[in-house]
């Protein structure tokens, strides 16, 4: 009897890179694929090199080439993390490979913890790489052998695009074994490896004929499975819309596409002309429908089904409905449920918070960018009023400088914050142009939230976390801003409330580029837990500027004996920053005398 666990799709798919003899993973994190390496680190690393890169496009480059060099290889990053790596893919996928690559693409339907929403099946397709779409743990892992397998058996890079419910969720997994793999030695060739002209004519041609080639292929493949059941009607879907339709309409006739790109065409065309009607189910864009169309086969879709959001089993079935192949429906929609939604929260003790605390109250205007801080803009906050992609605050405070001195703004102080981890990932190029072509006295002000990891994430190393835990590198985040020529840099403890506010009130007051370097690492991942503050009632004035704070130990509460309702401290949860004791103006806070 064969062995199985209970198993998440990122968990899976470490499972299926170790068991398809795969030497080398990288990645950059982002939710919802950061589990993929941390399974490899944690169980694998005997037989696995792998690694958290600066960002995107490295991880990219790092992959490529272990692939030259014979290795089978796997990329993971979040959706939005292959816009960064673009332009060495889109090269890369030129190549004819001999050993097996991957790249595993964290698509983000209702974007849970994204910006955006993008469909990268679609980019999938431009970039010429076969994908696949699991729709659950089991899928994940036999992808991962059969999309290497098709790698090396047709010379391409390939695609699994999977999405955040099957990143997360659990399922059983057949256990297998170990099968070591290894390719040629890297050959050398400048005709397989160095994609510019003359070479790239030849393989845009050599792109084409293996799509054509793995199309005819894919009327076999046994990851597309057709169930019959006798029905008029034809379902054609995959991912997770697979047992979200599953749930509503169990003898529908359904085709289940393990590979959505290129699709079993012909196969296609004759189950179609069984059936009275064909209907697409998938989440995000009409990729596997505009397929369909633009090869001549008549197909309904997202003229019932959202093009946005994930597509639940109740959503399924009000299409259905609409369509004519259920009578009724009969599942609740949970969006109607009386359900009290809980906004995200800094931790405990997050050294972020008394900065973002001193900006409100500043009045300034803040560009923001991507990481914890993000939730700057959410309430009680509320403080950035830009957030577009990781690194974009340099640029974008650039631009927004001189846009408002030439709108007559010239005495709005603006500032940015960015992380130690996007500072690695591309806030470095963004800093060194802040230095070009200034006339020296735009009132700028950067600050670079510097907590020692890459905390959104879970806490993987960034460039300078070597100072905190022995991991990662200990490149020096003030000496990088000096040798590019910023000598206005002020490092602060931002948890010593009043010296905090006179520094960054300080910088946004004085003319030029001024950068604030903070240094409390975070809380949670390096477990920040000191003794306890805690409220005297007979002193509180109930004013609320503590809970202003946000901490989550705060909340208003009823004493006995006292009518006025006064602050208070969870002490199970505090973790003795002192935020409050110093923002507090009449002394009511303060720390728990040890017994």
């Amino acid at each position: 009897m064969s062995k199985k666990e209970i198993l998440s799709g990122n968990q899976a798919i470490a499972r299926g890179f170790y068991e398809a003899g795969g030497m080398v993973a990288t990645a950059y994190p982002g939710s919802p694929t950061v589990d993929v390496i941390e399974s490899m680190k944690s169980e694998y690393s005997d037989d696995i090199y792998s690694e958290f890169s600066m960002n995107e496009k490295v991880a990219l480059e790092v992959g490529i080439g272990s692939c030259y060099g014979g290795l089978r290889t796997l990329v993971t990053m979040k959706h939005v993390g292959v816009n960064i790596c673009m332009d060495p893919l889109m090269s890369f996928t030129q190549s004819p490979i001999d050993a097996g690559f991957m790249l595993v693409s964290g698509d983000d339907p209702g974007m849970s913890s994204s910006q955006n929403e993008q469909d990268n099946r679609i980019l999938g397709k431009f970039a010429n790489m076969a994908i696949f779409d699991p729709a659950d743990s089991q899928d994940a892992k036999d992808y991962v052998k059969a999309g290497l397998d098709i790698s090396e058996e047709y010379q391409m890079p390939v695609m699994m695009r999977i999405t955040s419910r099957i990143c997360h969720a659990r399922s059983l997994v057949e256990i297998g074994q170990r099968e070591e793999k290894m390719g040629p030695k890297f050959s050398g060739k400048p005709s397989l490896s160095c994609m510019l002209p003359p070479h790239t004519f030849k393989h845009q041609y050599t792109m084409k004929e293996r799509i054509e080639k793995l199309q005819e292929a894919a009327n076999d493949l046994s990851i597309n499975k057709l169930e019959e059941y006798g029905s008029d009607s034809l379902v054609i879907t995959s991912g997770i819309c697979y047992y979200n339709f599953k749930e509503v309409c169990p003898d529908v006739d359904v085709l289940k596409l393990g590979m959505v790109y290129p699709l079993p065409i012909d196969k296609i065309k004759n189950l179609a002309k069984k059936y009275s009607k064909v209907i697409v189910i998938e989440e995000m864009m009409p990729f596997i429908e505009n397929e369909l169309k633009l090869n001549g086969i008549d197909c309904v879709g997202k003229e019932y089904f959202s093009f946005t959001n994930e597509l639940h089993s109740e959503v399924i079935e009000e299409g259905l409905v609409k369509i004519g192949v259920l009578k009724e429906r009969k599942l609740l929609d949970p969006a109607k449920d009386d359900t009290t939604a809980r906004g995200p929260l800094f931790c405990a003790g997050c050294p972020h918070r008394p900065v973002f605390d001193i900006l409100k109250k500043s009045k300034v205007t803040v560009v923001g960018d991507i990481g914890c801080y993000t939730m700057g803009l959410l309430y009680p906050w509320e403080v950035l009023k830009v957030n577009i992609s990781m690194g974009a605050s340099l640029g974008i405070i650039k631009g927004l400088r001189y846009a408002m001195d030439k709108q007559g703004d010239v005495d709005k102080p603006v500032v940015g914050v960015i992380g130690d981890g996007t500072f690695f990932h591309s806030g470095i190029p963004g800093f060194a142009n802040l230095q070009y072509q200034l006339k020296g006295d735009e009132n700028i002000t950067m600050i670079v939230l510097d907590n020692a990891t890459t905390a959104m994430t879970g806490g993987q190393p960034t460039g300078e976390s070597f100072h905190m835990d022995q991991t990662g590198q200990d490149i020096s985040i003030e000496a990088t801003l000096r040798n590019m020529g910023f000598d206005d840099i002020q490092v602060i403890d931002q948890f010593n409330y009043k010296e905090a506010k006179e520094a960054i009130v300080g910088a946004t007051k004085r003319k030029g580029v001024s950068v604030i370097l903070t240094s409390r690492p975070c809380a949670l991942r390096y477990k920040v837990k000191e003794t306890p503050f805690e409220v005297d009632p007979t002193v509180c004035i109930g004013c609320k500027t503590c809970i202003k704070t946000n901490c989550p130990p705060l909340r208003m509460k009823k004493y006995d004996g006292i009518e006025k309702l006064k602050s208070s401290i969870d002490p199970n949860q505090c973790v003795g920053c002192g935020i409050c004791a110093q923002v507090c103006p009449v002394g009511a806070i303060k720390r728990k005398e040890s017994k």
